[in-house]
């Protein structure tokens, strides 16, 4: 059974009772991801950081549970961890730390550990309000968006990556009731 795991930085620990933020409603967009995601390994996707060998097959990763980890932050925190992560001075609306745990090491868990989202929640809030879209619905697409980040996929690398990586997340987002994000009449 896959599973989120979700903490708070004291800044913004009211934000826990948001229905947003419920680990139920996390682990539901988890699993569809996930879901999707199984079904292109068994059509011989390859996830960039996860090999696939002899003692680790991508049917292995598909039967062992997940966990991925969630902090949510607040603005002065977002912003010092992206200039930490990315040399970037500002605040962005999520950030991903893969896990770098040994497929073999996992086997022996009996678990994928994923890695860690961080959240910057005013920045989320500030875009959806810019965007004209719900809290609810950009979050959903932040978090897709991390977990393929998760997996190892980077639209930031070329033109070809970015299409795979969004195509990827509308197909997700339809499957969630979202509608595709990069085309403003359906979000």
């Amino acid at each position: 059974m896959n599973e989120v795991t979700i903490s708070f930085a004291d800044e913004v620990a009211e934000l826990e009772s948001l229905p947003i933020y419920q680990e139920d409603k996390l682990t539901a967009t988890l699993n569809h991801a996930l879901a999707i995601m199984n079904d292109k390994i068994k059509g011989g996707l390859f996830l960039p950081y996860f090999i696939f060998e002899e003692n680790f097959t991508g049917e292995d990763w598909i039967a062992l549970p997940k966990s991925l980890d969630i902090y949510v932050c607040g603005t002065a925190e977002g912003r010092e961890l992206n200039l930490d992560a990315r040399g970037k001075d500002y605040a962005t609306n999520i950030l991903s730390y893969p896990s770098d745990i040994p497929s073999d090491v996992c086997v022996m868990m009996n678990n994928i550990p994923l890695g860690e989202l961080v959240i910057c929640h005013d920045v989320v809030v500030r875009e959806a309000d810019e965007q004209g879209k719900t809290v609810e619905n950009h979050l959903t697409h932040l978090l897709v968006h991390g977990i393929l980040h998760l997996l190892g996929f980077d639209h930031e690398i070329g033109q070809a990556e970015q299409d795979e990586m969004e195509s990827f997340e509308i197909e997700i987002l339809k499957g969630l009731g979202v509608g595709n994000p990069y085309q403003d009449d359906e979000y």
